[in-house]
């Protein structure tokens, strides 16, 4: 377990070299964000504005441009530019303290012996993921405590190779994308991160990270409630997620259709029982509606079904549906939008779902 003695993060200058970290008391803190697509190229790019080394596992044509250009960071506020190490091959890095996993739900299990061989023994692997992340039982408490999520790990590799212990939850509301190869837009004015343990214990590291990352206008905070934090985000999903899969449009020109807007009502609801069903507080859903239907931002799962990438539906839609469930919530207009949803991904070739036949 994590004490509050472990060693603060200080940020230092951006370097090239294959012995990346950032200093503390003597000390060295090694930090790596594995995958460079818009969210960890983007907050890659801001640990680098902060001065904090911090190495890249990346791939194909995006490892090619930061090798080559270095990684770009469009912001409301200027560019960032930065020169991070980059690298396909995790075993050519040092064993980290801290890296920010920021693949897609569906690749997590591809790349667990990675992420687990990669990490100290003390490390912490933060998840910034949206849905329900694999851990979601670890240190719950009650009856559901320790259960493990066979859809987000199907054979128990996350489990296994990084081990729940050293999981940390991380929530993102940073609206970017990819440009092209090695530049990463950030959309949105302001760009929030929440961190927190499972456990709900406070650890120094990550008030350290956050101090790194919200001078550089990515405002980091850490708490004892990740699970409130993770379903917060994930009511904006559930909707907005579902319902853009199935139109194709930002859900500011969905919602404005009172039909849409009725059902959209429906869903949150049936959303926030599941939350509190497990003890958790997601907030006013009438509160998350109204920015979504204010939102120009198509949905990232449904970015990823127009550009034929493999879609977080489990993470995102199916497993909440399994909680409800085990929490014995009925949640009829969320089964009709997903199962819709789910077979509009099926149908693009997006996405199997082992457990249907035929």
């Amino acid at each position: 377990m994590t004490s509050r003695s472990s060693p603060p993060l200080r940020a230092r200058s951006v370097g090239s070299s294959r012995d990346q970290h950032a200093t503390t008391q003597g000390a060295q803190v090694n930090i790596c964000v594995y995958g460079a697509g818009a969210v960890g190229g983007h907050i890659a790019g801001r640990l680098a504005a902060g001065q904090a080394e911090v190495s890249l596992i990346a791939r194909g044509q995006q490892l090619a441009a930061v090798r080559e250009r270095g990684l770009r960071v469009e912001t409301r506020d200027g560019e960032l530019i930065s020169h991070p190490v980059a690298t396909d091959r995790p075993a050519d890095l040092d064993p980290q303290d801290i890296i920010i996993v920021a693949v897609k739900a569906p690749a997590l299990p591809a790349i667990a012996e990675h992420v687990g061989a990669l990490l100290k023994p003390d490390g912490l692997a933060l998840f910034v993921m949206n849905g329900i992340p694999w851990w979601y039982f670890h240190s719950h408490g009650g009856d559901l405590n320790g259960t493990r999520l066979e859809r987000l790990d199907p054979n128990g590799a996350l489990w296994e190779h990084v081990g729940p212990e050293r999981a940390v939850g991380a929530v993102a509301y940073t609206a970017c994308s990819v440009l092209e190869a090695g530049v990463i837009r950030a959309e949105n004015p302001r760009n929030r991160l929440i961190l927190g343990r499972p456990d709900g214990q406070p650890d120094s590291r990550l008030d350290a990270l956050a101090s790194l990352l919200t001078p550089t206008g990515l405002e980091t905070s850490v708490t004892a409630e990740i699970r409130d934090a993770i379903w917060a985000k994930l009511m904006m999903n559930l909707i907005g997620g579902s319902l853009a899969v199935l139109t194709a449009s930002p859900m500011k020109n969905v919602l404005n259709k009172p039909a849409a807007a009725g059902t959209a009502k429906a869903m949150a609801a049936e959303g926030a029982a599941i939350a509190k069903a497990l003890g958790c507080e997601p907030g006013d859903p009438s509160e998350g509606l109204a920015k979504l239907s204010k939102s120009g931002h198509l949905q990232s799962i449904a970015q990823d079904l127009l550009a034929g990438r493999p879609m977080e539906i489990d993470a995102m839609l199916r497993v909440p549906l399994d909680l409800a469930q085990l929490a014995q919530v009925p949640t009829p207009n969320l089964d009709l939008v997903i199962e819709l949803a789910t077979q509009r991904a099926r149908a693009a070739g997006q996405y199997q779902d082992t457990s249907i036949e035929g």
